[in-house]
C-alpha cells in the first residue's frame, strides 16, 4: 500500500486557515460602530465610490471618495449653489502612509493608516450641522480596523471652519 505524503494536506489546511482568517477580518470591519453610532457597514462599498479629490501631507496620501447621492449633489452645484447636501450623502477619506516608489520618483501609498467617514443625516446629527463623523484606524500587522473616538470629536470641531460650505472641505474637482 502506497503512502500519501502529508504535506499536501498540511498545506491545504494552512491555506484554509489563512483564507478563513482573511474573510473573518474583512467581515469584522462591518460589525464596527463608533461611539457616535456610525457603523462601518453604513459605508459598505466605499472602495468603489467615485473619487472627489486627492491630497497629501508630509506624512500621508489621501483619497476622498463619495457615494452616488453626494456625487449627484456635487454635480448639481452643492454647496456652491447655496444648497446643502441631502440626507444620505456619504464621503470617505482613505489615508495611507507615504513611501518612495520603487520604480517612480513620486511618493506612493505605503500601509493603510485609517479611513474617515462622514454621513449626512439632519435629524440624527442635528447638533453637528447634520453631519456625523467617524474614524477607523487600521493596524497592518493584524489587518484589522478599530473605531477611534477622537475622530468623532475632531470631525465637527475641524469642519466648523467650512460651515458656509455645508461643513465639507473638499470640493468636487474638475475632470
Amino acid at each position: 500500500m502506497a503512502r500519501v505524503p502529508a504535506w499536501p494536506l498540511v498545506t491545504a489546511a494552512a491555506l484554509f486557515v489563512v483564507l478563513a482568517n482573511s474573510v473573518i477580518a474583512a467581515e469584522d470591519k462591518y460589525a464596527l460602530v463608533t461611539e457616535s453610532g456610525i457603523a462601518f457597514a453604513d459605508f459598505k462599498g466605499y472602495e468603489g465610490w467615485e473619487v472627489v479629490s486627492v491630497a497629501r501631507t508630509d506624512q500621508v496620501l489621501k483619497v476622498i471618495v463619495a457615494n452616488p447621492t453626494m456625487i449627484d449633489a456635487y454635480q448639481a452645484g452643492v454647496p456652491g449653489n447655496g444648497k446643502a447636501f441631502p440626507d444620505g450623502s456619504r464621503i470617505a477619506k482613505i489615508m495611507w502612509t507615504r513611501r518612495k516608489g520603487v520604480d517612480s520618483p513620486a511618493a506612493v501609498p505605503g500601509s493603510l493608516k485609517h479611513v474617515d467617514f462622514i454621513a449626512r443625516d439632519g435629524r440624527r446629527f442635528a447638533e453637528t450641522g447634520g453631519w456625523g463623523y467617524a474614524q477607523f484606524n487600521y493596524d497592518p500587522a493584524s489587518a484589522r480596523f478599530t473605531p477611534d473616538g477622537t475622530g468623532v470629536a475632531c470631525g465637527h470641531a475641524c469642519h466648523t471652519a467650512v460651515k458656509a460650505k455645508d461643513y465639507i472641505f473638499t470640493p468636487y474637482e474638475e475632470r
